[in-house]
């Protein structure tokens, strides 16, 4: 097939040798069948910014950290600089998280290297060697699905451990191979510690996938290992392999409404007390 412009630096660097052909296009970026010397990889092309139906949304990299504080203050004030460091640091994050998840023993890509927007990974074959398809796009047995399950929960376990949460994770994100699911995009990787959102975003990716192996196995549908999961992870005492139950005790307590209206019209009134004092200073100034 003809070399995308992307793809070509690379070809000529050595780097890829045969483009084979393209696997898919996302709303983040297009992904290419290549061959590298005698293996077959993935080469994932992101998008430029204004292509990208998937925002960076300050939700998502709320508590990343950028070391370099030139580099900070620009993307603060968002300027051209800033936006083009902005996008760079967006786009390194998947890179980054596909390292730091691969030595946390989560089933994820293998990296190989990310040029210039491209990211080249290992290819996820099935048991007869051809792309492994999405988990959306295979039929479970009772006994799949359960033992599918066990293995995201437990690898979204071990993301947790090393500090990140998928985010955007979903059926069609996890792939299937000859040894199970493989989880699969993440530039919206968040981090578990730095982000108010965090716990969310932890219990809509766990209920995302409950949903869709409970269509399998409809006893998942009444498990909580988004919840009991985040209770231990606050608490201190949740490890790589911590054996998890799906059981979770949920709050019933009913809240005070008359105590709950007193603390706001205290803090109402303390307010207007603060800036009648503010006003009292400036009219002595």
């Amino acid at each position: 097939m003809k070399i995308p412009k992307r793809l070509q630096p690379l070809v000529d660097d050595g780097m890829i040798d045969e483009v084979l052909v393209q696997l898919m296009s996302g709303k983040e970026a297009q992904v290419y069948v290549v061959r590298c010397g005698e293996e077959v990889r993935c080469a994932k092309v992101f998008k430029e910014a204004k292509q990208r139906s998937f925002k960076q949304a300050v939700q998502y990299q709320e508590g990343r950290k950028e070391r370099n504080s030139r580099r900070s203050r620009a993307m603060a004030k968002k300027t051209r600089y800033g936006q083009k460091e902005q996008e760079q640091a967006w786009l390194n994050a998947e890179v980054d998280a596909l390292y730091r998840l691969a030595a946390a023993d989560v089933r994820v890509p293998e990296p190989h290297g990310f040029v210039d927007g491209v990211l080249l990974m290992e290819m996820i074959s099935d048991a007869e060697g051809n792309v492994a398809p999405r988990l959306d796009e295979v039929t479970l047995t009772h006994e799949q699905a359960l033992r599918y399950h066990a293995k995201v929960i437990q690898d979204v376990v071990r993301m947790l451990c090393a500090g990140l949460i998928h985010g955007d994770l979903s059926e069609f994100n996890v792939l299937v191979d000859a040894e199970g699911p493989v989880i699969i995009d993440l530039p919206q990787a968040v981090d578990a510690a730095g982000n108010n959102s965090a716990e969310a975003m932890l219990e809509r990716d766990v209920d995302n996938m409950r949903a869709y192996f409970g269509r399998f196995a409809p006893e998942l549908l009444t498990t909580h290992y988004g919840k009991e999961m985040w209770a231990l992870y606050e608490s201190g005492k949740l490890h790589p392999d911590s054996k998890l139950t799906g059981h979770f005790e949920l709050d019933s307590h009913i809240a005070n409404v008359d105590e709950l209206l007193e603390v706001i019209d205290d803090a109402i009134e303390e307010e207007a007390d603060r800036q009648a004092r503010m006003r009292g200073d400036e009219d002595e100034d």
